[in-house]
């Protein structure tokens, strides 16, 4: 039966610890600033409080005798802290830049149903219908803002690649209007391609990322060779593609007056509404109407979700040996201090100040490891280029992003493990026999 029961007790006591682990993790950072807060108001206001910090004190000035078991709970959360930082920093980063590349104020049409541009197919009819709903807004020459866009994929050799490896890049056929719908994009090599020529601007995302595409070369772009002539930045998604004249693409494509998606820059965010509410009534087209910034949201959420659970996995997998390694170097420790932790108790100190005090240890520690691990995923990752598929066409080029959320994230992993490392080495403490605690040595 007392067996039963210490299982019982000991199941007990790990649910409470996990549920109390999920919560933390969950919980934002004014939540955690009021509990850290409230804590120290406790340690300076009351008489347990101030037994753990001198406990935790007497701990603390011993780390320097125990400097080689102490390093192994840092380096160990340190490196479950820097992967899993890297990790969501690739999410992070991945996501700003779709996102980055949307606005409230600008409208995607595709055809119905369609859940990404290379799904999508409008006929010139509807393009048309399109372009003269009320709400676009007018250039200087009258004109409404919206481009009709043909997206299709290309294959390029990749920088710094073997002979024959190739990688895919989104080719996006576009007119005169696509410039002004996207005010942000600046030429910052050459010059524009000239419609109807054979002519090709790359932005410095592709041509970081493949090979050829430098200003005044020809590069081969299905059987035919086109010109580079300028390079362009935008800061977003678009920096990943390359822009040709769109006539030119739907021909060598054999797209017809076709085109996959209809971009309209609206008069204002509030045009919005009306403007999806009018081409919903309309009998003529079946159109997927969007804002930019929801469309790109949308395209991001699988990757980014992806990405963040693979960190949190292998986060979680690496948590385990850093949470075993703290059990043993707190375990041993606690050992080495038997009779310092049985004298403090011989002499008034209670039980709860020397768990508190234990656990308070370890997770200075945690957050020293943490602190380390988040600087080192800071100085070699934040601002890290990489690239991967997006929207099923072509490779997305994009900067990881060490942003606080991330660092936040990474430190409260940290203490997480600091606190079940040092919880049941500190239970031990307190459970311990005086008397036989001072006979131990």
């Amino acid at each position: 039966m007392s067996k039963f029961k210490s299982f019982a007790l000991g199941f007990g006591l790990f649910l409470i610890v996990v549920i109390g682990v999920a919560i933390w993790l969950a919980s934002p950072w004014f939540v955690l600033l009021a509990l850290a807060v409230a804590f120290a108001a406790w340690m300076f206001a009351t008489r347990r409080g101030q037994q753990t910090a001198s406990v935790t004190q007497v701990g603390v000035s011993t780390l320097r005798q125990r400097l080689g078991s102490s390093s192994v709970i840092v380096l160990g959360i340190a490196g479950v802290v820097a992967v899993l930082v890297a990790m969501l920093a690739m999410a992070e980063g991945y996501r700003q830049t779709l996102q980055a590349s949307g606005s409230e104020d600008t409208a995607i049409v595709l055809r119905g149903a369609s859940s990404a541009e290379v799904m999508s197919t409008l006929g010139n009819d509807a393009i048309q219908v399109i372009q003269q709903v009320p709400g676009i807004a007018k250039g200087s020459d009258g004109r409404p803002l919206a481009s009709a866009e043909t997206v299709v994929a290309a294959n390029l050799p990749i920088r710094n690649g073997g002979p024959d490896e190739d990688g895919s890049v989104q080719l996006r056929g576009v007119g005169p209007q696509a410039w002004l719908v996207r005010p942000n994009l600046k030429i910052t090599q050459g010059r524009k391609f000239e419609p109807g020529r054979r002519e090709i601007v790359v932005g410095s995302g592709a041509q970081r990322q493949f090979r050829g595409l430098d200003v005044g070369k020809q590069v081969r772009i299905g059987s035919d060779m086109w010109n580079v002539v300028g390079v362009f930045h935008a800061g977003d998604a678009n920096d990943s593609e390359i822009w040709a004249d769109a006539e030119i693409v739907a021909a060598t494509y054999r797209r017809g007056s076709s085109r996959n998606s209809v971009i309209a820059k609206l008069e204002n965010p509030q045009a919005f509404k009306a403007f999806k509410a009018t081409l919903a009534a309309d009998p003529r087209v079946e159109v997927e109407t969007q804002t930019t910034l929801d469309y790109f949201s949308k395209q991001s959420e699988t990757m980014t979700k992806v990405i963040r659970a693979i960190g949190m996995v292998v986060g979680a997998i690496m948590a385990i040996g850093a949470v075993f390694g703290a059990l043993n170097t707190m375990f041993a420790t606690v050992a080495t201090r038997a009779r310092e932790i049985a004298t403090l108790r011989a002499i008034g100190f209670r039980s709860v100040p020397v768990v508190i005090a234990v656990m308070l240890e370890t997770m200075l520690l945690a957050l020293l490891g943490g602190l380390i691990g988040g600087a080192l995923a800071w100085l070699v990752f934040n601002g890290y280029t990489a690239s991967t598929i997006a929207g099923g066409v072509g490779q997305l080029t994009f900067a990881f992003k060490v942003s606080p959320d991330v660092l936040w994230t990474g430190l409260k992993w940290a203490l997480a493990i600091g606190f079940i490392g040092g919880l049941f080495p500190a239970l031990r403490a307190a459970r311990m026999p005086v008397t036989d605690a001072l006979r131990s040595l």
